[in-house]
């Protein structure tokens, strides 16, 4: 089935194929408004209804036996006018996807909207030095800021963190700032895992990369379960409180920490995890950069830093 949905969506999964789970797809009509498709309040939007997206992958994937979907989100690109954003999880398991479609609501396109300009990844860049104010690791007055995006649940996020540690120690030029976007709707733990690391990432910041790394060696060991005390145990073993940090992490003030740097990230396109901005520069694809190309960018940036 995945071969399938891939030859027909193109590459659509790229990005979400790198957060897909084992959680049942399902079709639904209520992410988004039930506005008549072609009526005169979804054309004077110019944004399709659920509806309407509904009706276009029924005609897109109505052959294919037992295709599931579930519309997840029906959004204007912030920054780009005339441009709808559609997000869905698609087939079984579900992969998640998202495609565009022009105001003119007669055209759809697959692929990545980039920063054009003189200076492109500027308002990345900038927005994020406002920010992003997750712990960091390495010199702080560091040039070259990169900041992470990451779910404790998320596979591919535990197998780029070798990478992500390479990169540091042999990167002087560059720090790490730490941000949770926790895949709540695919992923059951981790938002509790979130929860944890943000109580001891205000502590302290040695205790923090401490737990996070032990709670990725430790992720297919964790479940829905027997998170809560799966996580406490790390956190005692990085040198937190357990009680106190089991506490902090399901306060309304940290939850509602955590949904500000999500949506921090959907503000700047993500959709899938591991993502990294190098100095205001999106990878979404991490784990299929080389390291050289990743260093490379990182000593490009730090050069025009200098300037």
């Amino acid at each position: 089935m995945k071969t399938i949905i891939a030859v027909l969506f193109v590459s659509v999964f790229c990005t979400g194929a790198q957060t897909a789970s084992h959680a049942p797809a399902h079709k639904t009509n209520s992410s988004a408004s039930s506005q008549k498709p072609g009526s005169a309040a979804a054309q004077n939007s110019r944004q399709p209804s659920t509806e309407m997206v509904n009706q276009f992958l029924q005609q897109w994937f109505g052959y294919v036996p037992n295709m599931k979907w579930d519309v997840t989100a029906v959004k204007p690109v912030e920054g780009v006018p005339g441009i709808t954003e559609v997000s869905v999880r698609l087939g079984e398991p579900p992969q998640l996807a998202s495609f565009y479609v022009t105001s003119d609501l007669h055209h759809a396109f697959i692929g990545n909207i980039i920063p054009f300009g003189s200076d492109p990844f500027g308002p990345a860049r900038r927005k994020l030095a406002e920010q992003a104010k997750g712990p960091v690791q390495g010199n702080a007055t560091a040039p070259v800021e990169i900041v992470e995006f990451s779910d404790f649940e998320c596979p591919h996020c535990k197998r780029a963190q070798p990478m992500l540690e390479k990169l540091m120690n042999e990167s002087p030029n560059a720090r790490l700032v730490f941000e949770q976007f926790p895949l709540s709707s695919i992923h059951k733990w981790a938002d509790l895992a979130a929860g944890y690391s943000d109580c001891i990432g205000r502590k302290s910041p040695e205790q923090f990369w401490k737990f996070n790394r032990e709670v990725f060696d430790q992720q297919e060991q964790i479940t829905e379960e027997n998170a809560a005390a799966k996580l406490s145990a790390i956190a005692g073993d990085a040198g937190a409180n357990p009680s106190a940090t089991a506490t902090c992490a399901t306060s309304p003030d940290t939850k509602a920490r955590i949904i500000q740097q999500s949506e921090l990230g959907k503000s700047l396109g993500i959709t899938g995890t591991p993502t990294l901005f190098i100095n205001g520069r999106k990878i979404d694809n991490v784990n299929g950069t080389p390291y050289e190309v990743l260093r490379e960018m990182i000593t490009f940036e730090a050069q025009q830093a200098k300037r």
